[in-house]
């Protein structure tokens, strides 16, 4: 939602300055969603709100930090709908794991477009500060995870599930660049059947590769100690 510019002008209180933060990170995620993360700038957030870009550097020093700022509400997000989801399911074993992981994935490009882009650049042009402020983020949210993956496979430690989070987000975030070039090269990949292999779908390939990686952590859990 577009707020008359003089209200940012006049707001002084702690409360409006948390109301403008939410609405440039509001701004920040629809354009990203619409346009994908690479090709969102501060000018275009900035404008989504209403303000000029130097108004909008007394919020946020770059649009890394507000990028950043939104993959950690990301990773919290997602940390709550995958666990409810583990712990909901009756199914035992690696593969309906896995598919859990695949699917809250999945479902969420925009985050899976902001995993890619936050080791490359959202972690490089933004203070030190907001880079620990992320990092305390994303541990927090793989505490619930690593607690939910545990109790459907005990077989597995937990430095096995912080390989599974890094192994599954690392992939998420590569698969779905890959799954979403731009327009002109989709269309090359369609209408060339040797090109064929070039597009791929995400969530089968994601939860196929973490069956075959928890699977594989499971059986070494398990197997005897020379």
């Amino acid at each position: 939602m577009v707020e008359d510019a003089s209200e940012f002008q006049r707001a002084r209180s702690p409360e409006a300055k948390r109301r403008r933060e939410t609405a440039i990170l509001a701004a920040a995620r629809s354009l990203g969603a619409e346009r994908g993360i690479r090709d969102v700038t501060l000018t275009d957030i900035a404008a989504a709100v209403g303000m000029h870009k130097s108004a909008l550097l007394r919020y946020f020093e770059t649009r890394e930090e507000i990028f950043l700022r939104l993959t950690a509400e990301g990773w919290a997000e997602w940390s709550d709908a995958l666990t409810a989801q583990l712990r909901e399911s009756t199914e035992p074993g690696p593969a309906a794991v896995a598919r859990a992981f695949a699917a809250t994935l999945a479902a969420r490009g925009m985050f899976c477009d902001l995993l890619a882009h936050a080791p490359l650049n959202l972690e490089r042009n933004v203070s030190l500060d907001a880079v620990r402020d992320f990092k305390l983020a994303t541990l927090a949210a793989r505490e619930p995870i690593s607690a939910a993956v545990r109790e459907r496979l005990p077989a597995l430690d937990e430095q096995d599930v912080v390989d599974l989070i890094a192994t599954a987000v690392s992939l998420a975030g590569a698969m779905w660049q890959i799954a979403n070039p731009g327009a002109e090269v989709a269309a090359l990949y369609r209408g060339d059947p040797r090109l064929a292999h070039a597009v791929i779908e995400v969530e089968p390939r994601l939860a196929r590769i973490l069956t075959a990686t928890l699977t594989g952590l499971a059986a070494g859990r398990s197997r005897p100690q020379a």
